[in-house]
Parts: C-alpha cells; sequence; structure tokens
C-alpha cells in the first residue's frame, strides 16, 4: 500500500534538506518530480562516483522513487510550465532563500494562486523574520551556531560532525511537517506554508545542553569521547580495533562494575550517581580501558552484550558496509544506475511501516530523463515541447 499515492510533489530542491524531505515522501507512495537545471543541478554531481565525474553518491541517495525534468523557470516563457505544474500538484518543495523562490516563481504568494491547496515546503539556514533570514548556510553553520561544534572534540579545537545531521534533521522535521499540512489539506482544502530552518534545528538538536546552560550557567567545554553526564562514557581501544561503551544509569553501572569486577566503585561517592560518574569519568574511561585492552573487539563486544552492557565497535566506512547485522536487515537497496559501475547501496525510508512496502522501486533518473512524458501529461504537444527545448526553456 502506497500511503502517498494520489498525492504529487514537485521538488526543487538542492542539495540535502529539499531533495530527501521530497525522498522520504516519495518512500511513502508519492509521485515526486525532481526539477532541474538544464545543465543539472549542483548535487547531481557531488561525491562522484567515477574518476572523470558525472552522478555522484548524493544524488543516488536524494533522488530515489523520482521522476526527472529539467526546467528554467526564470526563462521568459516558462511560466506556462510552472502554472500547470502546479495546478497539477499538492506540494512544492524547495530549499531556496525567498528572493530566490520569488524569481522563479514558485514563492507561496505566487503558487497558491494557481492552487489555493497547494502546500509549498520550504528550507532555508535561519528562516524568516530576523537579522540572519537572507544569509545563505549549510549544516556546518547551524552545527557551529548551536554550540554543537563547540561541545565536540577537545577544547582546543571545535570540531564539526563528519555527517551532515542537521540537514537531514531539517528534512526529517519537514517531510513531517509537510505530512501534517497534507492531513490538514484533506480536512480543509486549504494549502499553507511549511518553513524548516538549519539554524532551527540545530537548536532543537542542542536544545537539552542550551537549558542547562541557561539555568546553571556552567559553560562546559568539549571533553572529547566523555559525558559529562554520566559515565563511564567513552571509546577506548581493543587489541584490534576501538568500541564505544555508554553506561548511564545505575543499573547499566552496576552491570558494568560486575563485569569489570569493580564492585567496590560500587559504594564509592565519586561514583555514586550519572553525574558525579561523569565528572570522574576520566577515571572510568582508565578502567574500560585497560579492560578492553586484554581483547579483541569481537570479545570485549561479547562479553559487554552478555552483561547487557550498551557497546558497538567503531566500524570504517566498510565495516559499516560488511556488518552482519545490516546485511541481515536489508537496510540498503542495491541500485544499478546507467554509467556507473557496479551497484550504489542505497537506503530507503529507514521505519518500517508493517502495512506499506518499503522498497525503493525506482533509481534516480537521468537528466530530464521524464521531461517530455511530464509535459505532455500536462496537456503540452510535441510542437509546444520541441519550442521550449529550443528555447532553452527545458
Amino acid at each position: 500500500m502506497n500511503i502517498l499515492e494520489d498525492i504529487r510533489v514537485l521538488d526543487f530542491g538542492r542539495y540535502i534538506a529539499g531533495p530527501y524531505c521530497a525522498a522520504l515522501l516519495g518512500d511513502l507512495g508519492a509521485e515526486v518530480i525532481r526539477v532541474e537545471r538544464l545543465n543539472g543541478s549542483e548535487d547531481r554531481f557531488v561525491h562522484p562516483l567515477k574518476d572523470d565525474g558525472g552522478e555522484g553518491a548524493m544524488f543516488m541517495q536524494m533522488n530515489r522513487n523520482k521522476k526527472g525534468m529539467t526546467l528554467n523557470p526564470t526563462k521568459e516563457g516558462s511560466s506556462e510550465i510552472v502554472k500547470k505544474l502546479v495546478e497539477s500538484a499538492d506540494v512544492v518543495v524547495a530549499n531556496l532563500p525567498p528572493q530566490t523562490l520569488k524569481r522563479m516563481g514558485i514563492d507561496y504568494e505566487t503558487i497558491s494562486k494557481y492552487n489555493p491547496g497547494i502546500i509549498l515546503t520550504t528550507v532555508s539556514a535561519f528562516g524568516a523574520g530576523g537579522p540572519y533570514s537572507e544569509r545563505v548556510g549549510f549544516d556546518g553553520v547551524g552545527q557551529a551556531m548551536s554550540g554543537a561544534a563547540y561541545l565536540t572534540g577537545n577544547d582546543d579545537e571545535p570540531i564539526k560532525a563528519y555527517s551532515p545531521y542537521i540537514d537531514y534533521g531539517t528534512a526529517s522535521l519537514t517531510a513531517m511537517g509537510t505530512l501534517a499540512a497534507i492531513i490538514e489539506k484533506q480536512k480543509t482544502g486549504k494549502g499553507q506554508v511549511v518553513e524548516g530552518a538549519l539554524f532551527a534545528t540545530s537548536l532543537a538538536f542542542m536544545n537539552t545542553h542550551l537549558i542547562e546552560q541557561s539555568i546553571t550557567k556552567k559553560n562546559r567545554k568539549a571533553i572529547g569521547n566523555r559525558s559529562p553526564y554520566a559515565g563511564p562514557v567513552d571509546m577506548v581501544e581493543t587489541k584490534d580495533g576501538w568500541i564505544v561503551v555508554q553506561v548511564l544509569g545505575d543499573t547499566l553501572f552496576k552491570r558494568w562494575a560486575n563485569l569489570l569486577g569493580e564492585e567496590d566503585l560500587l559504594s564509592d561517592e565519586r561514583f555514586s550517581t550519572d553525574i558525579n560518574r561523569g565528572i570522574n569519568g576520566k577515571i572510568l574511561s582508565k578502567k574500560t580501558s585497560e579492560w578492553a585492552s586484554q581483547y579483541t573487539n569481537e570479545e570485549a563486544l561479547n562479553l559487554l552484550a552478555e552483561a547487557s552492557v550498551p557497546a558497538g565497535p567503531v566500524n570504517d566506512l566498510q565495516d559499516a558496509l560488511d556488518d552482519p547485522h545490516v546485511k541481515a536487515m536489508n537496510f540498503f537497496q542495491d541500485i544499478e544506475y546507467p554509467g556507473i559501475p557496479g551497484k550504489s547501496p542505497v537506503m530507503g525510508l529507514p521505519v518500517k511501516l508493517s502495512n506499506s512496502d518499503n522498497i525503493i522501486k525506482k533509481r534516480p533518473p537521468l537528466l530530464g530523463e521524464d521531461t517530455d512524458e511530464i509535459l505532455g501529461n500536462l496537456g503540452f504537444s510535441e510542437e509546444d515541447i520541441k519550442d521550449f527545448r529550443d528555447k532553452r526553456i527545458i
């Protein structure tokens, strides 16, 4: 069952926040049309999968389950296409600044005249209405400005996370907001604007720490992989690799102490609460490190699993792909794409719904692959389409 099978989404997005939002809607069964520049949008070529360039890994992930068309909506003569596309659609996704939306003719004021029920899902760096609203920004800006980079790594250098989690988080939250807007539209027939912002997401994800700072003024600093709130929490080295161990709460601390033969610590005031264990985390990390150094990764993780202490291996990328649980759960689907050697392991919706398919039904589109079909279905003739192409509108 395709939950959103009657919903059409126009994806004018770039990079991650917009395209991933649209991809999630496509995973749920919506018909998603990716609208790109005539020469291909920038994100088509990010992380190229061949030495001579071409389509990249980002495009493989973000554009599953989508049709693809090319369009220059700023070119004279394009407004008729934009109008008919919007009239046929339920949702427009665009992670573009407000001034760019207006220039492209896909701002809410314009498209709601074509279709009063249209939902415009936008993502910007900072959101509308504040002093930074016209600024542009990527994931790293959100990580830096929310305090996340400051508290990551060690206190001599701020470090941002390698994975752009603010982009993915914003895309996921705006997809949720779009689903809510679709439900509202089904009740009232009215469309609306769904607005996401990278900075807002980054503050939401750091909110626990910001609340603590507001109340206690602790001005915490980065302490590597340890936690100031509990212990032992750290990455430690084994005979043949690294593992992460995370102990939170009295029950887990007792299990850890029993496993390591450190029962005396259970009556030590320095380790009587999570906060005390966080304050004295260096001691607990050292004991965990000394224990882990006796074992291989597999041996240490098996012992921790038997004791029900949360732990996992520190994988490199190939380790993550080869993980037996990843393979058993079929998290990735191997996707073939013309011109790319081998198969790309693409992950679809990372949530299972028991009454729905959770498979990728369509590989990402070639540049402009479905343009003629889409325009034909909108009522444009072959002659019209040839004229649009000759004028470089499509």
